[in-house]
């Protein structure tokens, strides 16, 4: 059974504490700082008063990315049953012969 840790983790410039598993703080910590990397980005780059705002654009910035991975990881996978087809095809061509 995983130990339990207490963490906190700063987000925005608030504190939150958690209790994890272990297995979870590393990435945890990850999440947190690349969440705070793009609150600076969005900061730096839009007129942005609003912590809200930039918290909810971050959130958008994530789930799109999550999406598109589950796309491309789609397109793979019929690109591969394509492939796997044609293949089984020239297999059987070739035992034909």
């Amino acid at each position: 059974m995983d130990e339990k840790l207490k963490i906190k983790l700063s987000i925005a410039d608030r504190v939150y504490p958690l209790t994890v598993d272990m297995s979870q703080e590393e990435g945890l910590r990850s999440a947190s700082k690349k969440i705070d990397v793009m609150i600076k980005q969005f900061e730096e780059n839009y007129a942005v008063r609003d912590k809200q705002d930039v918290l909810a654009m971050c959130a958008l910035q994530f789930a799109s990315q999550l999406e598109q991975k589950k796309v491309d990881s789609s397109i793979d996978s019929k690109d591969l049953e394509r492939l796997k087809k044609i293949n089984d095809l020239v297999g059987d061509y070739l035992e034909k012969k």
